[in-house]
Protein backbone atom coordinates (compact mmCIF):
# COMPACT_ATOMS: atom_id res chain seq x y z
CA UNK A 1 0.00 0.00 0.00
CA UNK A 2 1.38 3.38 -0.99
CA UNK A 3 1.93 5.98 1.75
CA UNK A 4 1.29 9.68 1.10
CA UNK A 5 3.14 12.46 2.80
CA UNK A 6 0.94 15.11 4.46
CA UNK A 7 2.32 17.93 2.25
CA UNK A 8 1.61 15.97 -0.95
CA UNK A 9 -1.87 15.13 0.28
CA UNK A 10 -2.56 18.79 1.17
CA UNK A 11 -1.42 19.98 -2.26
CA UNK A 12 -3.60 17.33 -3.93
CA UNK A 13 -6.62 18.46 -1.94
CA UNK A 14 -5.98 22.10 -2.87
CA UNK A 15 -5.68 21.21 -6.54
CA UNK A 16 -8.97 19.30 -6.47
CA UNK A 17 -10.64 22.23 -4.68
CA UNK A 18 -9.30 24.69 -7.27
CA UNK A 19 -10.56 22.57 -10.15
CA UNK A 20 -14.02 22.15 -8.58
CA UNK A 21 -14.48 25.82 -7.60
CA UNK A 22 -17.53 27.36 -9.31
CA UNK A 23 -17.15 30.03 -11.97
CA UNK A 24 -16.47 33.55 -10.74
CA UNK A 25 -19.62 35.62 -10.09
CA UNK A 26 -19.17 37.86 -13.15
CA UNK A 27 -19.55 34.84 -15.44
CA UNK A 28 -23.20 34.13 -16.31
CA UNK A 29 -24.53 30.95 -14.66
CA UNK A 30 -27.01 28.54 -16.22
CA UNK A 31 -29.53 25.75 -15.57
CA UNK A 32 -32.77 24.48 -17.06
CA UNK A 33 -32.25 26.19 -20.40
CA UNK A 34 -31.70 29.66 -18.92
CA UNK A 35 -28.71 31.71 -17.90
CA UNK A 36 -28.33 34.67 -15.57
CA UNK A 37 -25.71 37.12 -14.41
CA UNK A 38 -24.60 36.99 -10.79
CA UNK A 39 -24.74 40.41 -9.13
CA UNK A 40 -21.48 42.22 -8.46
CA UNK A 41 -20.30 41.57 -4.92
CA UNK A 42 -22.03 38.20 -4.64
CA UNK A 43 -19.49 35.40 -4.40
CA UNK A 44 -19.93 31.89 -5.73
CA UNK A 45 -19.86 29.05 -3.25
CA UNK A 46 -20.18 25.31 -3.31
CA UNK A 47 -22.73 23.39 -5.30
CA UNK A 48 -24.05 19.91 -4.62
CA UNK A 49 -26.36 17.36 -6.19
CA UNK A 50 -29.40 19.52 -5.42
CA UNK A 51 -27.95 23.03 -5.72
CA UNK A 52 -27.01 24.36 -9.11
CA UNK A 53 -25.40 27.37 -7.46
CA UNK A 54 -24.85 29.03 -4.10
CA UNK A 55 -23.89 32.68 -3.72
CA UNK A 56 -22.90 34.60 -0.60
CA UNK A 57 -24.84 37.87 -0.36
CA UNK A 58 -22.89 40.75 1.25
CA UNK A 59 -23.96 41.61 4.81
CA UNK A 60 -25.59 44.87 5.79
CA UNK A 61 -23.60 46.81 8.39
CA UNK A 62 -23.63 44.90 11.68
CA UNK A 63 -25.53 41.96 10.17
CA UNK A 64 -24.67 38.48 8.93
CA UNK A 65 -24.39 37.85 5.19
CA UNK A 66 -27.22 36.26 3.27
CA UNK A 67 -27.24 33.32 0.93
CA UNK A 68 -28.72 32.77 -2.51
CA UNK A 69 -29.33 29.18 -3.55
CA UNK A 70 -30.39 28.05 -7.02
CA UNK A 71 -32.08 24.71 -7.63
CA UNK A 72 -32.98 22.83 -10.80
CA UNK A 73 -34.25 19.28 -10.48
CA UNK A 74 -35.01 18.52 -14.14
CA UNK A 75 -38.07 18.57 -16.40
CA UNK A 76 -41.28 18.09 -14.43
CA UNK A 77 -39.38 17.85 -11.12
CA UNK A 78 -39.23 20.01 -8.01
CA UNK A 79 -42.96 20.37 -7.35
CA UNK A 80 -45.51 22.98 -8.24
CA UNK A 81 -45.24 26.72 -7.74
CA UNK A 82 -47.84 26.88 -4.95
CA UNK A 83 -46.25 23.91 -3.16
CA UNK A 84 -42.83 25.57 -3.20
CA UNK A 85 -44.06 28.97 -2.05
CA UNK A 86 -45.96 27.26 0.78
CA UNK A 87 -42.82 25.24 1.68
CA UNK A 88 -40.82 28.48 1.84
CA UNK A 89 -43.46 29.93 4.20
CA UNK A 90 -43.24 26.84 6.42
CA UNK A 91 -39.52 27.53 6.82
CA UNK A 92 -40.59 30.42 9.06
CA UNK A 93 -42.13 30.13 12.50
CA UNK A 94 -45.93 30.24 12.24
CA UNK A 95 -45.82 29.81 8.43
CA UNK A 96 -46.59 33.47 7.60
CA UNK A 97 -48.20 33.85 4.17
CA UNK A 98 -45.81 34.85 1.42
CA UNK A 99 -46.32 38.08 -0.48
CA UNK A 100 -46.51 36.94 -4.10
CA UNK A 101 -46.36 38.53 -7.50
CA UNK A 102 -45.85 37.39 -11.06
CA UNK A 103 -44.10 38.83 -14.04
CA UNK A 104 -42.58 37.81 -17.34
CA UNK A 105 -38.84 37.86 -17.98
CA UNK A 106 -37.56 37.09 -21.49
CA UNK A 107 -40.94 35.56 -22.33
CA UNK A 108 -40.93 33.22 -19.30
CA UNK A 109 -43.28 33.31 -16.34
CA UNK A 110 -41.66 34.17 -13.01
CA UNK A 111 -43.37 33.87 -9.63
CA UNK A 112 -41.83 36.04 -6.93
CA UNK A 113 -42.34 35.42 -3.22
CA UNK A 114 -41.28 37.20 -0.05
CA UNK A 115 -41.57 35.95 3.53
CA UNK A 116 -40.20 37.39 6.75
CA UNK A 117 -40.13 36.50 10.41
CA UNK A 118 -38.28 33.92 12.48
CA UNK A 119 -36.46 31.62 10.08
CA UNK A 120 -36.30 28.00 11.22
CA UNK A 121 -33.03 27.50 9.33
CA UNK A 122 -33.86 24.07 7.87
CA UNK A 123 -30.96 21.87 6.86
CA UNK A 124 -29.80 18.33 6.36
CA UNK A 125 -31.59 15.58 4.50
CA UNK A 126 -34.74 15.89 6.61
CA UNK A 127 -34.66 19.72 6.60
CA UNK A 128 -34.66 19.87 10.41
CA UNK A 129 -34.28 23.29 12.03
CA UNK A 130 -30.65 24.18 12.69
CA UNK A 131 -31.72 26.87 15.17
CA UNK A 132 -34.20 29.74 14.94
CA UNK A 133 -33.11 33.03 13.40
CA UNK A 134 -35.43 35.94 14.22
CA UNK A 135 -35.68 38.94 11.91
CA UNK A 136 -34.97 37.05 8.71
CA UNK A 137 -36.33 37.51 5.20
CA UNK A 138 -36.62 35.27 2.16
CA UNK A 139 -36.85 36.44 -1.45
CA UNK A 140 -37.73 33.73 -3.93
CA UNK A 141 -38.21 33.44 -7.66
CA UNK A 142 -39.53 30.45 -9.56
CA UNK A 143 -38.77 30.65 -13.26
CA UNK A 144 -40.75 28.65 -15.83
CA UNK A 145 -37.60 27.81 -17.81
CA UNK A 146 -37.56 25.86 -21.10
CA UNK A 147 -36.34 22.64 -19.43
CA UNK A 148 -38.30 22.95 -16.18
CA UNK A 149 -38.65 25.21 -13.16
CA UNK A 150 -35.55 26.91 -11.77
CA UNK A 151 -35.79 28.05 -8.15
CA UNK A 152 -33.88 31.03 -6.72
CA UNK A 153 -34.02 31.53 -2.92
CA UNK A 154 -32.26 34.31 -1.02
CA UNK A 155 -32.31 34.21 2.79
CA UNK A 156 -30.67 36.24 5.52
CA UNK A 157 -31.18 38.95 8.10
CA UNK A 158 -33.95 41.35 7.00
CA UNK A 159 -31.52 44.32 6.73
CA UNK A 160 -29.08 42.30 4.60
CA UNK A 161 -31.83 41.10 2.28
CA UNK A 162 -33.39 44.58 2.08
CA UNK A 163 -29.99 45.85 0.93
CA UNK A 164 -29.75 43.02 -1.60
CA UNK A 165 -33.22 43.53 -3.10
CA UNK A 166 -31.92 45.55 -6.05
CA UNK A 167 -29.24 42.94 -6.77
CA UNK A 168 -31.82 40.13 -6.57
CA UNK A 169 -34.14 42.02 -8.92
CA UNK A 170 -31.16 42.52 -11.25
CA UNK A 171 -30.36 38.81 -11.20
CA UNK A 172 -33.97 37.91 -12.02
CA UNK A 173 -34.07 40.60 -14.73
CA UNK A 174 -30.89 39.22 -16.32
CA UNK A 175 -32.45 35.81 -17.02
CA UNK A 176 -32.49 34.81 -20.67
CA UNK A 177 -33.05 31.58 -22.56
CA UNK A 178 -29.83 29.80 -23.54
Amino acid sequence: MQQHRPAVLAVSILLVAAVSTPAPPDVPAAAGGIRWTVPTGWTAGKTNAMRVATYAVPAAKGQDPGECTVFFFGPGQGGGIDDNVERWSRQFEGSPPARRSQKAVAGMGVTLAEVEGTYLNPGGGLMVSQGKKPGYRLLGAIVEAPQGRVFFKVTGPAATIAGARGAFDSLVGSIVKK
